[in-house]
């Protein structure tokens, strides 16, 4: 095929930029949000833990049963998207997170920590793959590299903005007789609520509903949906994946779940301790904040230009392994450097590499499954790799580093977890395991 072939057309250029311009700034603010929420319990700790009295690992524990509720909510959360439609569930799913992560503000000790975690967990489960559910009906499969990883870029957005932000938040400490991680939670946790009763005026659940949407654009996009989709269809009837149950019996469903489990742990992990750990440098707290965000900062560019470069070369496999091996080799630098501007330098390395490894890996992943199980595919993937990477090894790093009071060996589980994921990727993703898998996304596997 030319070049001139392969060219979009001016109709799909013109299309395609109004759809994302009309969907990913604002789904951009959105999880951003939901990820401050999620996330600000680590710059609260610097606090919060030593007025509540509690121990490492009993932080380590309160903090991972955000991730257990998570899973088990994730699925149902992912399929009632699909029967009540996506423009009022994510403004449900907003709402109600936005509020109980204000409510965090007003915890009284460990066992109110694990509720209000837990419940926070239960709330915010199905945003992210009701969001990648969401997008699938609006992109074209050629664009979803690209536009997950920016998508993605709300991550490492939200800890860059809310290192500064939160170690700001710790220093109202007093006002109105509210101690400082109180007030981080609160101002935090409001415009989330706010968010989600934009969701009801902002979304539109269908291409075919867009009135925002020229005709002939409306019409060249719900036909290029179609197409790709009646491919899945086909596929789905050959490989079996046309239920929920039948995604259970599947081993490469699980070992997609476990690679992406690796990258998964390595942002929920520092995300809860690298506040901690890199206070124990000697910062104070606004200084761990600012200090905190530059290796978020980093990853905020580097994930884009990756999932960039994996939708031109149209090249997935490689370019999700390697983000792997990256955040490994991160992990295990810390045994050998131990100064605070090589451990910056390490951190940045883990991170580009948890959050670069987004967009091709979802890509990869929504192109092998089938039309009917793409909801609950995306979400049972997502559900496993946050119950390992975010509820046991966020548990497991705690446990560790109470026992040994070493940063390195409580990193080292992640690390091992990583090196796995990347085995698995490069394993089932041999282009003849593709083929037998899937045959029309083989080629760009």
């Amino acid at each position: 095929m030319s070049e001139a072939q392969m060219a979009p057309s001016a109709l799909e250029q013109t299309t395609m930029r109004r759809v994302s311009w009309r969907i990913m700034p604002f789904m951009m603010i959105c999880y951003l949000f939901a990820i401050l929420d999620r996330g600000n319990v680590g710059m609260a700790s610097l606090q919060m833990v030593q007025d509540l009295g509690m121990s490492k690992s009993v932080f380590g524990f309160g903090a991972s049963l955000f991730f257990f509720s998570y899973f088990l909510m994730e699925v149902p959360s992912n399929l009632a998207l699909q029967r009540f439609g996506a423009r009022r569930w994510i403004a449900r799913i907003m709402i109600t997170w936005g509020i109980i992560s204000a409510g965090m503000a007003f915890v009284q000790g460990q066992n109110s920590f694990y509720v209000m975690r837990f419940i926070l967990g239960a709330a915010e489960a199905g945003f992210f793959p009701g969001v990648l559910l969401y997008l699938t009906y609006w992109l074209p499969a050629n664009y979803r590299g690209r536009l997950i990883a920016l998508f993605g870029i709300s991550i490492p957005a939200a800890t860059f903005i809310g290192s500064p932000l939160g170690g700001l938040l710790l220093g109202l400490d007093g006002m109105l007789g509210l101690r400082g991680w109180q007030w981080l939670f609160i101002v935090e946790g409001v415009p989330s609520v706010l968010l989600g009763l934009i969701c009801l005026a902002v979304l539109t659940d269908r291409p075919e509903q867009a009135r925002w949407l020229r005709d002939d654009e409306r019409a060249w996009l719900c036909a290029e949906l179609a197409r790709e989709q009646a491919s899945r269809q086909a596929t789905m009837e050959r490989t079996g994946w046309s239920s929920f149950l039948q995604l259970l019996r599947n081993p490469y469903v699980w070992a997609m779940a476990l690679a992406c489990s690796g990258a998964s742990a390595a942002g929920s992990v520092l995300g809860v301790w690298q506040p901690q750990f890199l206070k124990s440098f000697g910062l104070t707290n606004l200084e761990t904040g600012l200090i905190n965000s530059i290796p978020y900062g980093i990853a905020c560019i580097l994930m884009v230009l990756w999932g960039r470069h994996s939708d031109h070369t149209k090249e997935r496999r490689w370019h999700t392994a390697l983000t792997l091996l990256l955040i490994s080799f991160g992990f295990l630098g810390v045994f050998v450097i131990h100064s605070l501007i090589g451990t910056v330098v390490l951190l940045s390395l883990v991170l580009v590499g948890a959050y670069a490894f987004k967009g091709p890996f979802w890509a990869l992943t929504s192109g092998w499954l089938g039309a009917g199980s793409v909801a609950a595919g995306l979400a049972m993937i997502n559900a496993v790799s946050n119950l390992i990477g975010g509820g046991l090894m966020v548990n497991i790093y705690g446990s560790v580093l109470e026992a040994t009071d070493n940063y390195g060996l409580a990193l080292l589980p992640t690390a091992i977890v990583t090196i796995v994921g990347a085995v698995l990727i490069l394993a089932i993703s041999r282009p003849q395991r593709v083929q037998a898998l899937n045959p029309a996304v083989a080629k760009g596997a």
